[in-house]
């Protein structure tokens, strides 16, 4: 018997797919990364993922584990072996159970990330993870980055959100620790050596997250600025004023939203005259516990502040809910539109705040010195230190030749961001791409720490091999 046909008897016909079947699962969104897989296999349970599991120890197969596939750094995509069993959890989608009294809710790791904030809406609570790519991304993809988005700022990536994990060892075994306990100091924390792993030390097939209330009202609005140094200032203003009802803090380049409304003529920018032309916004948002009344008196005693002291040009406020999807939807819609101008170079980097002005004034400028011509498209989460600081071609470069110089940019806005104090990898993870510049910008203890739990939990080397680590 062929090891397709065993793993057709283990998994049945359909839920084994070779040849092309397998194609849209060996590519990752960006089309950056073509790999090959001995087969696609789309267990249906734990149990079944752990089957598969020691399937392929025993048979000395690679594993690489999948979600939506939706990923950046290349993290879910095979090498182009063709000798590795990629891993898909889509099947594994349900919702186990929803505790109100507990403020928990169990999913399974192929959920996809809009039917959790789903499900936690019908039990009038909150799921406050939220991303562009949420239609499409899974909760089991979101725990293996950790995950960021637009709520950082005032709930925390996607470890923060996670209070029990349910894990498939590298081994086989089912580690059953979904705990919904918010205080369990018994020892080492498994949960998180596995969330942020990028499925290199086990499978994550299921969760226990939290829930909060549902807010009693929000406030959305558009700011126009003149300087990321307004910007900050903005913030810090917003962080005062607000405190923890401060949910988003958008940073968003001009000529990000200039992009959105050419590739997407019914989206508009809400500004008219100078304010559409601005070369700095910022997207915010206030959740309130009280009334739809007091959040809309705080906003405009802050928002109208900012104003009074030059700091925000101009400003629109959300009205309704509708306008408040349509000011986010412009923010959203920016990877997919940069996606359709052609490949660009991203980074997904973190900046001290108090810093991020001077690096993005510095970085700009080293760029242009040495690609003349280059596009900025930087856009991200102001509020934690986040950017998606992305190079495109601009009016200089073709797209081949901007591909050509991608390792040059690379070095170059990776050595600025370990000037200033950052981190290469925000929210995206590690993956492929970033996987030889780690040594460079990490502590060669840490390194070697990362190195001997990969060694002691993966002792095979075949689970998502290639990945995050060298070698």
């Amino acid at each position: 018997m062929s090891q397709i046909d065993e793993l057709v008897q283990m998994l049945g016909q359909p839920y084994v797919l070779v040849g092309a079947e397998a194609e849209s699962y060996v590519t990752d969104w960006r089309g950056r990364y073509q790999g090959a897989a001995l087969a696609v296999v789309k267990p249906g349970s734990t149990e079944e993922v752990a089957e598969v599991v020691r399937w392929c120890v025993a048979h000395k197969v690679p594993m690489v584990p999948q979600g939506g596939n939706t990923g950046l750094c290349g993290g879910a995509t095979p090498d182009d072996k063709g000798n590795a069993v990629v891993i898909s959890l889509q099947r594994l989608n349900a919702i186990r159970s929803v505790d109100t009294d507990n403020d928990t809710m169990v999913v399974e790791a192929g959920c996809i990330l809009q039917a959790v904030q789903q499900a936690a809406r019908d039990a009038d609570r909150l799921f406050p993870l939220s991303l562009a790519a949420e239609g499409s991304c899974t909760i089991g993809g979101n725990l293996a980055t950790n995950a960021g988005g637009t709520q950082v700022l005032r709930y925390g990536n996607t470890r923060e959100l996670v209070l029990g994990v349910e894990v498939v060892t590298a081994d086989g075994d089912i580690w059953h620790g979904l705990r919904g306990l918010r205080k369990d100091n018994t020892g080492y924390d498994l949960r998180d050596l596995y969330i942020g792993s990028e499925g290199t030390l086990g499978i994550i097939t299921a969760a226990t997250v939290k829930l909060y209330p549902l807010p009693v009202a929000q406030c959305t609005a558009l700011l126009a600025l003149g300087s990321v140094e307004d910007a900050v200032t903005v913030l810090s203003a917003a962080q005062k004023g607000f405190g923890a009802s401060l949910t988003g803090f958008e940073l968003i380049a001009g000529n990000c939203l200039k992009g959105v409304v050419s590739c997407y003529p019914e989206q508009r920018i809400p500004f008219e005259g100078e304010s559409a032309s601005m070369p700095w916004y910022a997207l915010l948002e206030l959740s309130d516990s009280e009334s739809a009344e007091h959040a809309r008196e705080r906003f405009e005693t802050v928002v109208g502040a900012t104003i009074e002291a030059g700091l925000v040009q101009d400003a629109v406020i959300a009205e309704s809910i509708t306008q408040s999807k349509a000011l986010w939807h412009l923010r959203e819609s920016i990877p997919l539109a940069e996606k359709a101008f052609g490949k660009s170079i991203k980074h997904d980097v973190s900046i001290p705040v108090s810093r991020m002005a001077e690096f993005v004034r510095v970085t700009n400028a080293a760029l242009q010195e040495r690609f003349p011509g280059i596009e900025h498209v930087i856009f991200g989460h102001l509020g934690d230190g986040n950017l998606h600081y992305n190079v495109a071609r601009g009016q200089a470069y073709s797209e081949e030749g901007l591909l050509e110089r991608q390792y040059d940019i690379y070095e170059l806005v990776h050595e600025s961001v370990y000037q200033f104090g950052g981190s290469i990898s925000a929210e995206h993870g590690v993956g492929q791409l970033k996987r030889d510049a780690l040594p460079r910008y990490k502590d060669p203890v840490e390194m070697a720490l990362m190195r001997r739990i990969k060694d002691v939990l993966d002792p095979h080397g075949l689970m998502n091999p290639g990945k995050v680590l060298v070698g």
